[in-house]
């Protein structure tokens, strides 16, 4: 499989941009910066989003990925998430108030632009040739991560998350996992931060990657660390040294 890193940051600057990956050209997980990285072809060949939770910075580019589908017709854009994360996208974001509803919206003589799909908790439903299972996780709004599991192998993705153990869980019982997408935010010096906003410190994250298990040589491929907390936050990572970690870059691209 084939893993595009659109998008890998907790915050926003000319040199970094908000979650977002592209799986084998057609399948994103998250739309922090869809449109801002991809060609209008690239875009019109996104058949699925799995969105991991309703934050803005999760789900900002949704609105101009439906608008410049609705202009090029095609079939559906399929936004998929757990009933909680539809349910705030319909009233707060596609609500014909803040944006469009593209769900009511035609493109060309193919159906509506976008259709919201709801998956639910540890259910495997096939989308674009993908078994995806949404697993939640702990953060401060209804959220989840996904196991994707494509003909080429597994990829897990944590979604914006504190500890947790049911994820976990689940990508231990995955067969074929070939990598894991994790988020981490804070450096160690503001763990209370980091525990009301539900996510990771370095410390954190060290414990929790100890309930994976058999995964030693696995890559964890990290993302969401805040602009200002940077180069903190490397610093730390570089202290874990019996697990393969990677720091997400704009631009990467992964064959998994």
């Amino acid at each position: 499989m084939e893993l595009r890193v659109l998008g890998c940051h907790g915050g926003e600057t000319p040199k970094h941009k908000t979650s977002s990956f592209l799986l084998d050209g057609k399948v994103a997980i998250d739309a922090g910066a869809v449109t801002s990285m991809l060609t209008l072809e690239e875009q019109h060949a996104i058949e699925t989003v799995l969105v991991s939770h309703a934050h803005l910075d999760h789900v900002r580019d949704l609105a101009t990925l439906a608008d410049n589908r609705c202009q090029q017709g095609g079939p559906p854009l399929v936004i998929a998430g757990i009933p909680e994360t539809l349910e705030v996208l319909k009233k707060h974001f596609f609500n014909d108030l803040l944006w469009p509803d593209f769900s009511k919206i035609p493109a060309g003589n193919s159906g509506m632009t976008i259709e919201l799909r709801p998956l639910v908790p540890e259910e495997t439903t096939e989308l674009s040739g993908m078994r995806i299972t949404p697993v939640l996780v702990h953060h401060t709004i209804d959220a989840s991560g996904f196991v994707v599991e494509t003909p080429s192998g597994a990829l897990g993705y944590s979604g914006d998350t504190g500890p947790t153990t049911r994820f976990w869980e689940k990508l231990n019982e995955t067969r074929d996992l070939r990598a894991l997408l994790m988020e981490i935010s804070f450096p160690d010096e503001h763990h209370k931060l980091a525990k009301v906003s539900g996510h990771h410190t370095p410390e954190t994250l060290e414990a929790e990657l100890r309930k994976l298990h058999d995964h030693r040589e696995l890559p964890v491929l990290l993302y969401h660390i805040k602009p200002v907390f940077e180069q903190r936050v490397e610093k730390e990572l570089a202290r874990i040294h019996d697990r393969n970690l990677d720091i997400c870059r704009l631009g990467d691209q992964f064959v998994l």
